[in-house]
């Protein structure tokens, strides 16, 4: 689509891009550093990749590519992921990596909209028990925003709140804090993480228009996973997101999980979307795919969106199906 035409006005856009900015996953459990940097390291070391097309068949339509990467720091020369298990399948001892270091790349199209993002993250915890730790984290994040102004056209071209943007090249900096706190054990995880601490004020570049798309964001995760029989599991994941441009969104999904091998589920988004999902858990190696369609609000656009998301843990733990506890979220 050469113009990216608004019906009403370029506001409409702007929301857009606000809605772009807080991103929605399906696949949010395969990712909860990048919403809280405590939980780096909580699954061990792994790496994770994603991809998102929303709004499938509709040109110049939202696209997301997202990387992500987790070093468990102590646990380089074992041979596990900061879990073990007794015979009996019972949790035991170590709940997720007492130092690790985190890395996140994603870059996000939304018609002449462009962001690019790079986070380091590191996460740790303390023992408060047994199985039971608490987490802390810290993140830096390097977001740039472009925005092609030759590629908008708007109802009244000559209203003077759109001048410095319309056929021009339009980019911002900004690089700021994020920070989090969580209690994770190897049955359930419940962390709450600010983003962009400071609202971009710790360094920023380029127009102002642009950087006030950004502000404080307030995420609260939870998760809950246990098995049924020996061969049958299931998990409960649900997350929640706030700032003052956008507001609430929570999000829950439920996947019932067998021989820790393969799951099948499906989520809500409120006022958004339902999306259902499968994967295929190979020790190392993770699979995913989720298929999202719309409802409410978000039918302005009637188009469903497909997301796949892959996972490599690059240390072997016990083998899948050696444990009655599910090992995935």
């Amino acid at each position: 689509m050469k113009k990216f035409i608004l019906s009403i006005s370029l506001i409409l856009y702007m929301i857009g891009v606000q809605a772009q900015n807080r991103k929605q996953i399906a696949g949010f459990t395969q990712f909860k550093q990048f919403y809280n940097p405590s939980l780096t390291g909580y699954e061990g070391s792994v790496v994770r990749s994603l991809y998102r097309n929303q709004w499938t068949g509709f040109e110049d339509a939202p696209k997301t590519l997202l990387a992500t990467g987790e070093i468990d720091v102590q646990m380089l020369g074992k041979r596990n992921n900061g879990y073990r298990f007794n015979g009996n399948g019972r949790d035991d001892l170590e709940v997720g990596a007492k130092h690790a270091l985190g890395l996140t790349l994603l870059y996000d199209q939304f018609g002449p909209s462009k962001e690019s993002q790079v986070g380091l993250s590191y996460g740790s915890g303390i023992r408060l028990s047994e199985g039971l730790r608490m987490r802390w984290g810290t993140a830096l994040t390097y977001r740039m925003q472009r925005l092609d102004g030759s590629s908008l056209t708007v109802d009244q071209e000559n209203d003077p709140r759109y001048t410095e943007v319309l056929g021009n090249s339009n980019r911002s900096g900004s690089m700021d804090l994020n920070i989090g706190l969580a209690l994770t054990a190897a049955r359930y995880y419940i962390g709450y993480g600010m983003q962009d601490v400071t609202a971009g004020s710790v360094v920023s570049t380029g127009d102002d228009f642009l950087n006030e798309m950004y502000t404080r964001k307030h995420v609260v995760q939870a998760g809950y996973r246990a098995n049924i029989t020996g061969q049958f599991g299931f998990t409960l994941n649900g997350i929640y997101q706030y700032d003052s441009l956008l507001k609430s969104t929570v999000e829950g999904q439920v996947k019932a999980v067998y021989q820790n091998m393969f799951w099948v589920g499906g989520g809500y988004r409120n006022d958004q979307a339902y999306n259902l999902g499968a994967g295929l858990n190979l020790d190392q190696l993770y699979i995913g795919y989720a298929y999202e369609t719309p409802f409410q609000e978000a039918r302005a656009i009637n188009k469903a969106t497909n997301e796949i998301t892959l996972a490599y843990k690059l240390l072997s733990g016990k083998s899948k199906r050696q444990s009655e506890q599910p090992l995935l979220w």
